[in-house]
């Protein structure tokens, strides 16, 4: 590719070529054509020049032609004025139109009698008709008929929630004391045995494992087994009454999963026979009772309430959500929200309400009185795609979309979408060397101490800690359904 570059002629050659050198360079650097030259080219003019190189060194294939500076520009010349100078000012008007007295007189302007009335103007040709106001034009205030309407629908009154149930949240009183009674080298041992004897006999597992890889003697698991299990009924009796005196501080408050949890633990033989527990259990079995009744008259209400406001969907929500298993709902109220979910179901409801309407009564006791007394038009996909998931559930809506119910599997409620939150990383789990030195500190030490007659008894190993959960699906063998 050729680059431009300056060059001083150095001397002129007899065959027609010159010899030539950079600019401010001391020796000769190529040979050049003359022809290429400008006519008049003499020894040290100093010339721009394209040149290419190759192997043989700088080859000039043509001169560039230099720049040609204008003798002369032309100007404009500036004639100045006599006049002093006067500035420009401005003024703006003000936005008001009530100010018009400065449009001078007006007097000399023609007789306006004669102007033809407004009616008359629909006689020119160059003007479209204007029809009278009460024939074709709408009058003032009124819309033109721009067709039907979406029909709008008015969200009912707000109704005051009721506060949110407490979860419970025991201390570790009776669970501290009863460590501090226990020797420190069992104390690990004692800790593992609250989370079972299923973890007792991991943790032994693992603690052994890595003894035998540092080539130590490993732990008698017989003998650390039989220290856990006369530690746990202590243990057990504890963390039971931990549990239940925090459970009666906030007994008109706490939640019934909760209750239901302490009350079917303390079927416990230890926990039953214990001294310490006995008031509790009580208390906590006749608490759960008035908790059950109370928690059932507010259901009861809430859902009337609802339907009194109009919230039908609220309303259908909660007659799926009972609070104890086999709840009654009664055949009254059952057969108001059923014939106020129908008259929800019609041609003219938008299809959001037909689906929000359909998915919250398919798991209520009264699913079976919903029906529908007129389709839309119009079945949109979305709503053809709910009674096909509700069909087993709603097998009177199925067949009046034309979808056959079949022998699937009831589906269960769709759960709300919440964005997805992004959860720290996960700490790294601890070494199974501390949980080794712990076992093996307490192993040489093993030894069966006193323990009453009600912990000598065979003790189950857990505790099944389950009462009867709160769900839809159990609510739909009621009697009202």
């Amino acid at each position: 590719m050729p680059r431009r570059i300056e060059i001083e002629l150095t001397s002129s050659r007899p065959d027609g070529t010159w010899t030539w050198r950079a600019a401010g360079a001391r020796e000769p650097k190529g040979v050049l054509e003359g022809s290429i030259l400008p006519t008049g080219a003499k020894t040290g003019d100093v010339i721009k020049v394209e040149a290419e190189a190759d192997i043989d060194g700088m080859t000039i294939i043509g001169v560039v032609q230099a720049r040609v500076k204008l003798a002369k520009v032309e100007t404009i010349a500036l004639i100045g004025q006599d006049k002093p100078f006067e500035p420009v000012t401005q003024q703006l008007a003000k936005k008001g139109r009530g100010d018009r007295g400065d449009r001078g007189d007006r007097g000399d302007r023609r007789d306006r009698g004669d102007r033809r009335d407004r009616g008359e103007r629909a006689e020119r040709g160059d003007r479209r008709e204007r029809a009278p106001r009460g024939e074709g034009r709408p009058a003032d205030g009124e819309r033109r008929d721009r067709g039907p309407r979406r029909p709008r629908f008015e969200a009912p009154p707000e109704l005051p929630q009721r506060p949110k149930a407490k979860r419970l949240r025991a201390n570790n009183t009776h669970r501290k004391a009863v460590l501090s009674e226990i020797p420190e080298n069992q104390r690990p041992i004692a800790e593992l045995a609250l989370q079972g004897m299923q973890t007792v006999r991991q943790r032994l597992k693992e603690a052994n494992a890595a003894l035998a890889a540092e080539g130590k003697p490993t732990m008698p698991e017989q003998s650390v087994l039989q220290m856990a299990e006369n530690l746990l009924p202590r243990l057990r009796v504890a963390d039971w009454l931990d549990r239940a005196e925090a459970a009666k501080r906030d007994l008109a408050q706490l939640d019934l999963r909760d209750l239901r949890s302490i009350v079917a633990s303390a079927n416990d033989a230890v926990i039953e026979r214990s001294e310490a527990c006995r008031d509790l259990i009580a208390e906590m079995k006749a608490g759960l009772v008035t908790r059950t009744e109370e928690e059932y008259q507010n259901w009861l209400a809430d859902i009337e309430a609802n339907l009194g406001v109009g919230r039908i969907v609220r309303a259908l929500k909660l007659a799926g959500q009972p609070p104890k298993a086999g709840a009654i709902f009664p055949v009254d109220l059952g057969r108001r929200l059923a014939e106020a979910a129908t008259a929800n179901l019609t041609a003219d409801a938008l299809a959001d309400r037909w689906v929000a309407v359909l998915e919250a009564a398919a798991f209520t006791p009264i699913r079976t009185q919903v029906s529908i007394t007129s389709k839309p038009e119009t079945v949109p996909a979305e709503l053809t795609k709910t009674v096909e998931r509700l069909a087993a559930l709603l097998p009177q809506i199925a067949s009046a979309f034309g979808v056959e119910a079949g022998s699937n599997h009831a589906p269960k409620p769709l759960r709300p979408t919440r964005p997805a939150k992004k959860l720290p990383p996960r700490p790294p789990a601890p070494p199974a060397a501390p949980a080794a030195a712990a076992l093996a500190e307490s192993a040489p030490e093993v030894s069966a101490p006193e323990v009453s007659p009600a912990a000598s008894e065979s003790v189950p190993e857990t505790v099944a800690e389950t009462g009867p959960e709160t769900g839809t699906e159990s609510a739909s063998t009621d009697t009202a359904d």
